[in-house]
């Protein structure tokens, strides 16, 4: 497992210097604050944020995993999925362990964050006792392929459940390309 204490990030706050500080008045139900509106939405609605793919692979690789005794529940969720989501990229029902996960899944594409936010909502209601494993699918020139699928599959992934250890050893025998 990647050690999260070496990770670095880059400042959430790059190419918002130096702007006004925001204000600390807050909405009618005394919680939230009032955010000035600018009349312009963030284009992460409509486009994956770089360097998540845009392109054929997908932003997102969402890996329903399921035990021997939730395969009859996982069955039904992936023809749920099917027959619901026709429009997202659908994988093989796998009934045994393949590449770094661990134990047996299928696997679901989003293409764009309309059908990310869409699909993820839905699960969040529809795993039942599954877990759930999304992560982002990203473009890094001059990152190894290896590297760059062990930071996807860690650093940068999401849970629902419970958290299944992946076998990281793969990501370390990837070619550098």
């Amino acid at each position: 497992m990647a050690n999260p204490a070496g990770y670095t990030y880059p400042s959430p706050l790059a190419g918002y210097e130096n702007l006004a500080p925001l204000s600390d008045d807050r909405n009618e139900d005394g919680k939230s604050f009032k955010n000035e509106q600018t009349g312009v939405r963030s284009t992460a609605y409509d486009k994956f944020v770089e360097p998540l793919d845009n392109g054929r692979r997908g932003g997102f690789d969402i890996h329903v995993y399921y035990f021997d005794s939730q395969k009859e529940y996982a069955r039904q969720l992936w023809e749920r999925i099917r027959r619901e989501f026709p429009e997202l990229r659908i994988y093989k029902f796998w009934e045994q362990p393949v590449g770094p996960h661990p134990v047996a899944m299928f696997e679901v594409n989003v293409l764009s964050p309309a059908e990310f936010g869409a699909f993820v909502a839905w699960l969040a209601i529809w795993r039942g006792p599954l877990s759930v494993l999304v992560h982002p699918n990203t473009i890094e020139e001059g990152l190894p392929t290896g590297e760059r699928e062990l930071k996807n599959h860690t650093q940068r992934a999401m849970w629902m459940g419970e958290r299944i250890p992946l076998d990281t050893a793969i990501f370390r025998r990837m070619p550098n390309h």
